[in-house]
């Protein structure tokens, strides 16, 4: 006869080999759920992050999310529609602003290197009905340029949901390597649309042509140039290189300064940029006077010199 003790012995050798023989099959189904590529969460309707994402690795991720949702779902999502259904996004990537750091005495050399999406963050995937508001609300949304004002409004319909100041083109002619020709640095007035998106630009000075990596910001310090997206718009049914895009140098802002472009915080490029979807409206407009939200008239220079009737 066996003795009872040895029984005892196998029995609890025999519970343990198949318990760890469960947890290992869990542990191993788990591992092959994990992945690098976005999955999208069918009963939560949500993405939970595996890895940190930086700012140089952001667009490239957000796309692979993108297409991730499209194959399971019947609509088409768009990187705008979907950050837009995640607000807290935007606030995320504007805090990657050199100046917001710098208020917070962070000094950031490499801001690609920054992260933006964490570990463990949730992102939500919209329904069909989201989506369909979104896009109500894009065709009721359109940037407004005032420039002797200096302003950058984000509208929807009549109720201004944005304020930015901006820079605007100066007063004077000028070659330009670029184009090869003495061209009007004015920025140009009139309507047209946004027609292109540049994610990742790169940086020339426009009169030399010569392409430069580090810019020295206000403060005097050194830093590699931002990845920011620069928006195209397409005036008067022309594409005039007239781009909306960030400045390292806000002390520029509010000012005659830049090659016709309209130039902006960093932080609030990215807000724009969210706002401001391909085929997005845009009015430009040289108002020397406007009622503000208490009834004042207000007054501007006439930063060109217009002959206005």
């Amino acid at each position: 006869m066996i003795p009872t003790k040895l029984i005892l012995k196998n029995v609890i050798v025999f519970l343990l080999f198949s318990t760890l023989f469960f947890n290992f099959r869990n542990i191993t189904s788990i591992w092959f759920e994990v992945t690098e590529e976005p999955k999208v969460l069918k009963t939560l309707k949500s993405i939970i992050l595996q890895k940190n994402v930086k700012i140089k690795n952001y667009f490239n991720y957000l796309d692979s999310v993108v297409k991730s949702i499209n194959e399971t779902e019947s609509y088409n999502l768009t990187e705008h529609l979907f950050v837009r259904f995640n607000p807290w996004i935007i606030d995320s990537l504007a805090a990657t602003d050199y100046y917001s750091m710098i208020e917070k005495d962070s000094f950031v050399y490499n801001q690609k290197e920054m992260i933006v999406l964490k570990t463990g963050d949730q992102l939500l995937v919209p329904d069909s009905t989201a989506i369909d508001s979104l896009l109500t609300i894009f065709n009721s949304t359109f940037l407004d340029i005032n420039i002797p004002e200096y302003k950058l409004r984000v509208c929807m319909d009549s109720v201004i949901l944005y304020d930015f100041p901006v820079r605007v083109g100066r007063n004077e002619k000028k070659y330009l390597r670029m184009g090869d020709r003495v061209t009007d640095l004015k920025t140009k007035t009139g309507m047209g649309t946004i027609v292109n998106h540049v994610k990742d630009p790169d940086y020339y000075n426009p009169a030399t042509g010569r392409q430069y990596f580090l810019t020295r910001r206000d403060d005097d310090k050194l830093t590699k140039l931002p990845q920011i997206p620069w928006i195209e718009t397409e005036i008067n049914g022309v594409r005039n290189g007239q781009l909306i895009h960030p400045t390292t140098n806000p002390n520029t802002l509010s000012k005659a300064y830049s090659n016709g472009c309209i130039g902006t915080k960093e932080g609030d490029a990215w807000i724009i940029y969210y706002y401001a979807p391909i085929n997005a409206k845009v009015v430009i407009r040289y108002d020397l006077s406007v009622v503000n939200n208490i009834g004042d008239t207000i007054h501007f220079k006439n930063i060109y010199g217009y002959k206005i009737k």
